[in-house]
């Protein structure tokens, strides 16, 4: 590693570049998924009859995720959430949280073996892992809130990945009261894909996928997980092993694999065992609408078992569509796909839900190695078909010529030393270890190359390309791996997602004259060579991911037909639809925001000083010290400004344009320095990025809302921003406080200025900060709007918080504000409760408990100047000629005459009391 590359790595950058990809995941993730609403979680230990005959009793963990709206008045459909293999009903619970928000009813649970459930690890045999999600089903048949399609029947889709995504396909065909499925990154023919062979032919003739397979059985060997009620956050548990050869496997299972890891071969035993966990055999019996997600990075079950599943299910004319995404088990979750998650939802939405059936057909993947033109580098397209088109391709497919001699190479005893062409879990990662050790990871001796000629120009594949190899043995059989690699112009070689073809092989000829061709299917792909390359196929002896033959041997390669068949799809355009020109925007945005946090906290780091906290004024929200702020051309903004604000107030601050509250606001936030003086917030000096500026919520300088997602994400999008704990957004109080009701799930972009302003004082509210700011919080609502404003400031300043608020509406600072603060050309002109700031007055409101009747004996009086009608009493303008004695003689009046007085108070307006003070020294 170089030395700048060193620097480049260091904490100081390295965190910000982290703040900056988290803020873009957050981003693009809430995208794909519209607003939630709120929903309760009913953890619970069922037990459910298992086994063949049914006759044990198993204690499966669950959690029951159940929409607040649901009831019997309004039944909501329900998903059954299966989690993947070594995982548990925790695994799951982020997206059963998301699903919940969507207004499904969603059970979650540890399957047998994993997590707090007993039992034993059955592999989803139909006599337990599937039987017992049948019993959920039951469990959902017998609640009054989930939609009934018929007694008994109730409305349910299953989903789930790998190990999930098999339980949902085998209890489809089950059960025929699922009424969706979404089955992502899961397989067919179990023993087919722990025992590929790419030349055809049944299980037994495979090669046993040995790494994977090892690591299936040691995440199985002990489970981690929760009984029901536990905390999420607390620590997993781990389950007492009974058997430390088994672990949580049943003995069967384990004694199987036990064999086969042994010698390598698929014992009977193990291949029953397989089928009975594997949907090739009954996907003829699922009636419900089925999507399939596949990974393109995925050694473990690749692209080919979406595709026999595909047609398995669509022979019998149910509905079925097929998105590749550009993960999978060697890197990328389906829950992290934005395209994914959209697809699931609207597959739910369509068959679960039943909200608007459109029987989408289309077919969706990542085309990856296209290239950038703006950068010449090659990059991930997201590409559409309008129907799935197979591995094999919708049109007629490109023939390329290969060329080569033949080749004799040796396999190695016991397969030692192995190329390294993938990893489980690591994918194209393992193929980069292997190009460290040597040119392709290919050892000498052990691989032959067959190439085309240099691309005149680009070639994509989409799905399995097809070769003809011939083969001589002298033993009469072989174990060989394909490859499909990638060579650059500069003759560097890449192997598309780490993918290879085991082959074995038997009956062979002893010499390469008398070979028979033989057909290899090679990994499906979504790829495109860039002109100027060349595709070489490599053939190896060995390969660390596979079982190899104990006995060394040699063998002799050619090519068959000479030619590289490379199926072809006719494409309609992007898969995104309207996605990423929304993501994008939404990126560029976040690192803007983020460019400008890493340059406040820099300046921050810069600046910073020994924290000291003025104890006197420490329980003071807000104090304002002597602060000036002078700028180069010699403009003072704001001279010798003092002032506090205290608990339980709610201050206004007031001024003419120019008199310097914006520049007091601004200095009180951070956003700038002051000259001199100081501003402190309980008791803390304010500085840029200060710890204690996280207890202000403000509206100083507008929204800045993203028009495309609703109210809701927007704030939610904020508040992740913060880096702070989500439960500490205390979203609903803010919600309630700026009562946007059910608008706050719309987009923003269909808002009014005053439904936008609501949004910000929501966001401003967001945590309950101990201090409210607001610059013109008013602006854009209509009266009952802002009636409502009144009283949400009043009601805010409680429990020890408090708001300061700028605003020209006078009036309304009179009615809400306990205090003031006037400014006039930078400096405070007044300070105090609204009371000793307008003073006394010669016009006072009289309430009495019959005003007509107090109007009729005021008319006349010589007390009274005026006397109008008010709502509950008088507004009477005094006679100034009697010294002060007028207002003690007319309520004297007013009681003699048999009028009740309630209250009498001044009516100077504060409105009054600033023109005085600013009015006529405008300059």
């Amino acid at each position: 590693m170089s030395t700048r590359l060193r620097q480049l790595l260091t904490r100081r950058r390295l965190v910000p570049v982290i703040v900056v990809l988290v803020l873009v995941a957050a981003a693009i993730t809430w995208l794909a998924w519209p607003a939630g609403g709120a929903f309760h979680r009913v953890p619970a230990m069922v037990a459910v009859q298992t086994g063949p005959g049914g006759r044990q009793t198993v204690e499966l963990d669950t959690t029951t995720y159940v929409p607040d709206k649901a009831s019997a008045g309004t039944p909501v459909p329900a998903v059954l959430l299966a989690h993947g293999f070594g995982g548990s009903k925790l695994s799951v619970a982020a997206d059963a949280e998301k699903l919940a928000g969507q207004g499904y009813l969603v059970v979650t649970w540890s399957a047998e073996g994993f997590g707090a459930s007993g039992g034993r690890i059955h592999l989803d045999s139909p006599d337990y892992e599937v039987s017992d999600a049948s019993r959920l089903i039951d469990r959902l048949a017998a609640r009054t809130d989930v939609i009934h399609d018929r007694g008994g029947d109730p409305r349910v889709a299953v989903v789930g990945g790998s190990y999930g995504g098999a339980l949902a396909l085998l209890l489809a065909a089950d059960d025929h009261r699922v009424d969706a499925v979404v089955a992502q990154i899961t397989w067919n023919d179990l023993g087919k894909s722990f025992f590929p062979n790419a030349a055809g032919g049944p299980a037994a003739s495979g090669v046993f996928k040995k790494l994977w397979a090892g690591l299936f059985f040691s995440t199985g060997m002990t489970s981690q997980g929760q009984p029901a009620g536990a905390d999420p956050s607390a620590p997993p548990v781990t389950p007492t092993v009974a058997d430390p050869r088994c672990g949580r496997f049943a003995v069967d299972l384990c004694d199987a694999y036990l064999q086969a890891s042994t010698t390598g071969q698929l014992s009977p035993a193990l291949t029953q065992l397989l089928a009975k966990s594997s949907p090739a055999s009954v996907l003829s019996k699922i009636s419900a609408p089925t999507l399939l997600v596949q990974g393109q990075t995925d050694s473990l079950f690749p692209l080919s078992e979406a595709n026999a599943n595909a047609a398995g299910i669509a022979a019998t004319g149910t509905p079925v569509k097929v998105t590749w995404f550009p993960g999978g088990h060697d890197g990328g979750s389906p829950s992290d796909d934005v395209t994914v998650q959209q697809q699931t939802l609207g597959w739910l939405n369509q068959y679960a839900a039943r909200d608007g059936v459109t029987n989408d057909a289309s077919f969706s993947f990542s085309n990856s190695g296209d290239l950038n033109l703006q950068t010449g580098r090659t990059a991930t397209t997201e590409l559409a078909a309008a129907s799935y088109p197979g591995i094999f391709g919708s049109g007629a497919p490109e023939r390329l010529t290969l060329s080569g001699r033949p080749q004799n190479i040796a396999a190695p005893p016991n397969g030692n030393p192995a190329a390294i062409s993938s990893l489980p879990g690591l994918g194209s990662a393992g193929a980069l270890a292997s190009r460290a050790l040597g040119a392709g990871g290919d050892l000498p001796g052990q691989v032959a190359f067959f190439s085309t000629p240099v691309l005149a120009q680009a070639v994509s594949l989409t799905g399995s390309a097809q070769l003809q190899l011939k083969v001589a043995a002298p033993s009469g059989s072989a174990v060989l791996f394909v490859r499909l690699e990638d060579l650059s112009t500069s003759g560097r070689p890449s192997l598309p997602q780490g993918l290879v073809a085991p082959v074995r092989l038997t009956g062979l000829a002893a010499t390469l004259d008398q070979a028979k061709p033989v057909t290899i299917t090679l990994p499906a792909l979504a790829y495109r060579f860039q002109a100027g390359h060349q595709i070489r196929v490599a053939v190896s002896t060995t390969d660390q991911a596979y079982a190899m033959p104990v006995q060394p041997a040699s063998y002799q390669i050619g090519l068959g037909s000479g030619q590289l068949t490379i199926p072809q799809v006719t494409t309609v355009g992007t898969g995104s639809g309207w996605f990423w020109p929304g993501v994008l925007g939404v990126l560029v945005l976040v690192l803007v925001l983020a460019v400008t946090a890493i340059a406040m906290v820099a300046r921050w780091r810069r600046g910073r000083a020994v924290s000291t906290v003025d104890e006197e004024v420490a329980d003071r929200p807000l104090v304002v010290r002597q602060l000036r702020k002078a700028y180069d051309d010699g403009f003072v903004a704001v001279r010798d400004v003092s002032f506090s604000v205290r608990r339980h107030q709610v201050v206004g601050l007031l001024g003419p344009n120019g008199a310097g509250k914006t520049t007091v606001l601004r200095t009180m936030m951070g956003l700038i320095q002051p000259t001199a003086g100081e501003i402190l917030l309980y008791g803390h000096r304010v500085k840029p990025g200060a710890p204690v500026l996280s207890r202000i919520g403000s509206l100083v300088e507008g929204t800045g809302f993203l028009p495309h997602l609703s109210g809701l994400d927007n704030l939610k999008l904020y508040w992740r921003a913060t880096g702070r704990p989500a439960h500490d957004a205390k979203m609903d109080e803010a919600l309630e406080l700026a009562d946007l009701g059910t608008a706050v799930h719309r987009a923003v972009r269909t808002y009014s200025q005053g439904m936008r302003q609501r949004l910000a004082i929501a966001q401003a509210m967001l945590g309950m900060p101990d201090l409210l700011v607001l610059d013109e919080p008013t602006n854009g609502l209509d009266p009952p709007q802002i009636a409502h404003m009144r009283r949400m400031m009043r009601s805010y300043a409680t429990d020890g918080r408090s708001v300061l608020v700028s605003s020209h509406l006078l009036a309304e600072v009179e009615q809400t504000c306990t205090h003031v603060v006037v400014m006039n050309h930078g400096e405070v002109v007044a300070d105090g409760t609204v009371d000793e700031v307008t003073g006394e007055s010669t016009s006072v409101l009289i309430g009495v408990d019959d005003p007509e009747a107090a109007m009729a004996l005021l008319r006349h009086a010589d007390e009274v100047l005026t006397a109008e009608l008010a709502s509950g009493g008088l507004v009477v303008e005094l006679n100034p000629a009697l010294n002060g004695l007028s207002r003690g003689a007319v309520v004297s009046r007013l009681v003699t005459g048999g009028i009740r007085v309630d209250r009498v108070s001044p009516r100077r307006h504060l409105e009054d009391v600033f023109l005085q003070l600013v009015g006529e020294d405008r300059k």
